[in-house]
């Protein structure tokens, strides 16, 4: 709230939308006019009702999450059957509902999931509007694939989610629609670039493969400068399994041995990557994972004694041939070009670059 406000958001622009809040952070959203809360249950409609009297409460219903590969409904969301019950004990307490959220977990493979969910908010609307609630926010929550190549697609998903609201909360209705597109926009935004610290040959522990083969079957573990605790959270939060791409192509004659990636904790959890078929790599190299953006950056932390990432943005020369004249006046524009030229991509390293090397240790493209 201190943030998006200092940064000229106003207070009536910002919906505080954490179903559980400390005391503390209620009474500050109070204190700087931030009136939008949201709530999932009894307890936090009291803790509201006492510290913010005068907000406005949006109630946040649980979803049928069951595809997705974070089920957020296991801990958040208000199930029908209480609905209405939540929406009296508002009433009582004189607290406004004026809207319903959901969010279908992360990763959610199924749009029919978001119609599903809206259905369902529009048997909510009916019960707040039976018990006086003048509702009229609508807010779809987030989880919107940001990359080429998702399981499905932003389109199909947007088909699906535009139907179900020309059906339940037509246009002209008097209802805001709002939705949480986070990971829709910075998914694809960093390219990050690692490199392996250490590595070892582990024996798998396979009884008789020995005996058949004539020797145990290995695999070789690399240890890189980030981990599950830093910029690979995304493995523990969205179950991912990121893919590296090698900095140096391999020949098709070199041999691929089962690998495993690890970062910089010792401990058996921070774990990157199991089961890729890599060629031999060694230390120094590096390697390079791509659609760093959502539940990666924001991640980093000195757990372990590492330090947190370096950015260099970078942007492709056409970009910059569009942006330079809005960007530089006219009379700068000659002597600017003589002095520093962007980077066409991550991989090129021109006399004229004015910022450090694009390959820095840990370092975010």
């Amino acid at each position: 709230m201190e943030l998006v406000q200092r940064i000229g958001v106003p207070a009536s622009k910002i919906i505080y939308a954490n179903p559980c809040k400390q005391i503390a952070q209620i009474k500050y959203a109070a204190k700087h006019g931030v009136q939008l809360l949201s709530f999932d249950n009894e307890m936090e409609l009291v803790k509201v009702a006492k510290s913010h009297p005068s907000a406005k409460m949006v109630l946040c219903i649980a979803t049928n999450d069951s595809h997705s590969l974070s089920h957020l409904s296991l801990n958040f969301g208000a199930s029908l059957k209480s609905c209405r019950h939540l929406l009296q004990n508002a009433k009582k307490s004189h607290v406004d509902v004026v809207g319903v959220s959901f969010h279908v977990g992360s990763g959610c493979p199924d749009p029919q999931a978001y119609a599903q969910s809206i259905a369902d908010a529009r048997l909510v609307f009916e019960m707040g509007a039976e018990l006086g609630h003048r509702m009229h926010i609508l807010d779809l929550g987030g989880s919107f694939p940001g990359v080429e190549g998702a399981k499905v697609r932003f389109e199909e998903i947007a088909s699906v989610i535009n139907s179900a609201l020309d059906l339940y909360f037509p246009e002209g209705c008097g209802v805001d629609i709002l939705a949480k597109l986070g990971r829709y926009y910075v998914t694809s935004a960093f390219t990050l670039a690692v490199s392996i610290t250490a590595k070892k040959e582990v024996l798998l522990d396979q009884p008789g493969r020995e005996e058949e083969t004539g020797s145990a079957p290995k695999t070789m573990a690399y240890h890189l400068d980030e981990g599950v605790y830093g910029i690979f959270n995304s493995v523990l939060f969205d179950n991912t399994c990121p893919a590296p791409v090698l900095q140096k192509k391999p020949s098709t004659e070199q041999p691929l041995h089962s690998s495993s990636l690890w970062g910089p904790v010792v401990d058996g959890c921070d774990c990157v990557a199991e089961g890729l078929w890599l060629p031999q790599l060694h230390v120094g190299d590096w390697l390079v994972f791509e659609n760093m953006g959502a539940y990666t950056v924001g991640m980093g932390s000195f757990l372990g004694g590492t330090q947190t990432c370096r950015v260099t943005y970078a942007m492709s020369r056409v970009a910059w041939e569009a942006l330079r004249e809005q960007l530089l006046p006219p009379e700068q524009d000659e002597d600017a070009e003589g002095v520093c030229k962007p980077l066409s991509c991550g991989w090129e390293i021109t006399d004229t670059l004015c910022v450090g090397p694009v390959f820095t240790p840990a370092s975010i493209m």
